[in-house]
């Protein structure tokens, strides 16, 4: 059941990436870490609609947290590229091409090595305030440093550092859906009474908030790489920290996790930088699907144009709407 649960919050968060990559893109440069921001975003539909998609999300990872570990679920979130390469092919109708069906087995393949090599198990634990306390400061170290970097550096630079700092939340925020989970599944009411679905609500809303300003600062390749990559390696190591989540390293296996690992990140940041992911225009063929694509991205916002909206050359998407 965790599995399926994951693989669903996978495509939920396919589909927010793409409408709220689309609600973000063309508002101005000075709303960066601005309240602004997100007024621009909710005026736009197309950028609600991800946020639907955004909270089907959370829902889905909540009930795969609470049937299941975190060293399991949030791994398979990576899979969420699969699921974008599959939106731009269908219903975009971008080409997909060789290069991201290797990008798309690297993950797979890698994931699929990594739960079978690691076999995780524990993550029964009930973590103490003193452990709370530590991985909270950590996560908060984090996510300050990624965002005191954006400061300085290209758009590229910005855009992964923004999307590292919401990795983190994101993160943080998974371990606390697993305990609050648990509270909710026992009685809704006295999950009220625990700080924990506080923190919940501040670090998931920190994480949305991190992540628009990683879709605005720069290219897709760079937020995507980070937001998709960086999550489940803090999620594997909050959840043995936490949790007592364990994983099988004893002899070859720990390479051989480690090897599986690199496949997966590997994959996912070639597929992350491909045109498709991206928008940059390929050679020869970006303006064949250009007018199309705007055509398809109609359907979902009325866009009032505005001298500040970038080109895909500038690292916009393909179906950026105009």
């Amino acid at each position: 059941m965790v599995y399926v649960l994951a693989l669903a919050a996978a495509l939920s968060n396919a589909l927010c990436s793409v409408f709220q990559r689309m609600g973000v893109e063309d508002a101005p440069e000075e709303s960066t870490m601005s309240l602004s921001l997100m007024a621009h975003a909710i005026r736009r539909g197309v950028w609600l609609l991800g946020f639907f998609f955004m909270v089907s999300s959370f829902l889905l990872q909540a009930f795969a947290l609470h049937v299941g570990r975190l060293s399991v679920a949030q791994p398979i979130l990576t899979l969420e590229l699969l699921f974008l390469v599959i939106i731009l092919g269908t219903y975009f109708g971008y080409k997909v091409t060789a290069r991201e069906w290797i990008g798309v087995s690297a993950v797979v393949l890698g994931l699929a090595g990594f739960l079978a090599f690691a076999v995780p198990g524990g993550g029964e634990r009930v973590p103490n305030t003193r452990q709370w306390v530590v991985v909270g400061a950590i996560a908060v170290g984090v996510i300050v440093a990624g965002v005191v970097a954006t400061r300085w550096g290209p758009r590229w630079w910005k855009a992964a550092m923004f999307g590292t700092a919401a990795a983190m939340s994101y993160a943080f925020t998974a371990a606390l859906i697993k305990v609050v989970g648990n509270y909710a599944a026992r009685d809704w009411v006295t999950m009220l009474f625990h700080w924990q679905t506080y923190a919940l609500i501040a670090f998931g809303l920190l994480g949305v908030f991190l992540t628009q300003n990683a879709f605005h600062a720069g290219p897709l390749a760079a937020s995507q790489s980070t937001l998709v990559l960086v999550d489940p390696l803090f999620s594997i190591l909050i959840g043995i920290a936490l949790y007592g989540d364990t994983l099988r390293t004893s002899g070859s296996w720990g390479p051989l996790e480690a090897i599986s690992l690199l496949v997966m990140f590997a994959g996912a940041v070639f597929l992350s930088h491909s045109p498709l992911v991206t928008g940059f225009k390929g050679e020869g063929k970006g303006a064949e699907y250009e007018e199309l694509l705007s055509r398809r991205a109609r359907g979902f916002s009325h866009h009032v144009p505005s001298p500040a909206t970038p080109t895909v050359s500038d690292g916009g998407l393909p179906f950026s709407p105009t």
